[in-house]
């Protein structure tokens, strides 16, 4: 059961890094923060096209409308959130926020966007339909990673990097309920929720994945890479793309139990720390710089 190379990587203009990746599923569309380009990457998931890059500033987090389309970008330094056309490839309208943006989460039951400071406590709520900003939430720690939120619910889950857990949000007081500790991770970092599953599933540096319900009792633990940055999911939530160092790891979500570990790629890109899928064609996309150029490149999951 291999994780493959699909295609040959693409080449994308502008040579810096990427950060955060994910898969718009119905529209066919991969999405990546070209950072130091300061554009959205937009790619045609079914070709593997680079179709074009939208200007939004120094951007790291991304996310996508399931119903609309638009994409919501992090803009990093620029301190701001942005929303975007991607069909039109232009920007909708912007938000300024008080704080740089690291990564970002849509909230589809409530129509909210959650951005995470970077190198701060503060969590900004965003409404997407008029693009205000109409709460900031403080976390209990200054490091803030990877937001995530259960669509059933609309609560949202913040991983609290320094902070030895992840923080449970209520969306309707936009109050910290609990922090779950996870003193079996290091560095938390890379955090999803699995709809199949029913669980919150957290990641530290030293390539311990952790899985919780969504009260935070501990499921179980699985070894992967160490060094992991992003992992994701698509709209099942049964498979864990998780990415760090060059290596790509696929996993299975279980209810009530850890995640089982399916496959394991080593590409020979260490660039390679973001990762996003498309669970409807098992599509599994990476971004990464070297000393040629940007690339974009399509793997897949052969159960």
């Amino acid at each position: 059961m291999p994780i493959t190379v699909a295609a040959p990587p693409q080449h994308v203009q502008v040579f810096s890094g990427f950060d955060y990746v994910t898969v718009d599923e119905v529209r066919r569309r991969a999405y990546a923060a070209h950072s130091a380009s300061q554009r959205l990457l937009i790619v045609d998931a079914s070709t593997g096209k680079v179709l074009n890059q939208v200007d939004v500033g120094p951007m790291h987090g991304v996310a996508v409308d399931p119903v609309t389309g638009d994409v919501f970008t992090g803009n990093g330094t620029d301190q701001s959130i942005s929303k975007v056309d991607p069909v039109a490839y232009k920007v909708l309208a912007t938000v300024d926020v008080p704080g740089n943006i690291d990564a970002i989460v849509y909230d589809p039951l409530n129509r909210r966007v959650y951005a995470d400071q970077d190198g701060g406590p503060s969590v900004y709520v965003i409404d997407a339909s008029t693009m205000k900003r109409i709460a900031t939430l403080t976390m209990p720690s200054d490091d803030l990673e990877s937001p995530a939120v259960d669509p059933k619910t609309g609560v949202l889950y913040q991983n609290l990097a320094n902070g030895g857990g992840f923080a449970v949000i209520d969306p309707q007081s936009l109050k910290v309920t609990k922090v779950v500790k996870t003193p079996q991770l290091e560095n938390n970092h890379p955090l999803v929720f699995s709809v199949s599953a029913n669980q919150v599933i957290s990641g530290g540096v030293n390539g311990v994945l952790s899985a919780y319900t969504p009260d935070g009792t501990h499921v179980g633990d699985v070894k992967v890479q160490p060094h992991i940055d992003q992992c994701n999911t698509g709209s099942k939530g049964e498979l864990i793309v998780c990415a760090g160092r060059g290596v790509v790891t696929v996993l299975q979500a279980r209810s009530g139990a850890a995640p089982r570990l399916l496959g394991r790629l080593e590409t020979g890109h260490r660039g390679i720390h973001t990762v996003g899928i498309d669970e409807r064609t098992n599509d599994i996309w990476v971004v990464y710089a070297d000393p040629r150029g940007d690339w974009v490149q399509r793997l897949k999951w052969m159960p």
